[in-house]
């Protein structure tokens, strides 16, 4: 009994270290479980149309300071009757090669009615909605939107990862409605530190980011 116990013993810590995040990263739901998150790249449900390389769980991994920056933004969102819904943050970087090869692979349009509808695939990269290199590589920038917390996703305009000029920050494409909805999660962000990107409503950086470098690490 007692080598069975020893036994398992080693056998969780080998998980524990399996599992083990880089120092200065967390799953966001240890430090803030009451965000919702919708991890699309772990699923079919993105525009690339399929997993993404380097998500093996529907987990968020995030840089710690970012993390508790979040939970920042949810406790005074609550206080107007939101919420955050997270839908990325850290990337690896071989998901974001995985990105680069669908662009070029110009064939594949099966998602093009949903995100991009009204620009080419051939425009993406040189437009500033995909790139090479991304900021979320470094773990504190995240992809998110705003919910309500009696129920469902408020309205800002266009679904996450819509491609085109209807997704920016200044469009006037969208209702006056959605533009307060932008500005509202904009002005939440902004407060506790983080700048947005003006292509894309939902995606937000640390403004005092922990790491200067990209990591390549799975997400599971």
């Amino acid at each position: 009994m007692k080598n069975f116990a020893i036994a398992i013993g080693v056998l969780l810590l080998f998980r524990a270290t399996a599992s083990a995040l880089p120092d200065g990263f967390v799953y966001l739901e240890d430090v803030a479980p009451s965000i919702q998150t919708d991890a699309r790249y772990a699923t079919s449900n993105n525009f690339v149309g399929k997993k993404v390389d380097g998500y093996k769980a529907k987990k968020v991994i995030i840089a710690r300071r970012a993390a508790e920056a979040l939970k920042l933004v949810q406790a005074d969102l609550k206080k107007e009757g939101y919420g955050l819904k997270v839908f990325d943050a850290y990337r690896p970087q071989r998901a974001v090669n995985h990105f680069m090869r669908w662009v070029r692979n110009r064939s594949d349009q099966r998602t093009k009615a949903k995100y991009y509808p009204n620009i080419e695939k051939s425009t993406l990269a040189r437009d500033g909605y995909i790139a090479g290199r991304s900021a979320h590589s470094r773990g504190s920038t995240v992809d998110l939107s705003l919910v309500k917390l009696e129920g469902g996703e408020v309205d800002m305009g266009t679904n996450f990862d819509f491609f085109g000029p209807e997704s920016s920050h200044n469009s006037n494409a969208v209702t006056a409605a959605q533009k307060v909805n932008r500005a509202t999660l904009k002005a939440a962000m902004a407060k506790r530190g983080f700048r947005h990107y003006d292509k894309e409503w939902w995606h937000y950086t640390l403004n005092n980011e922990p790491f200067s470098r990209g990591f390549d690490f799975d997400v599971k």
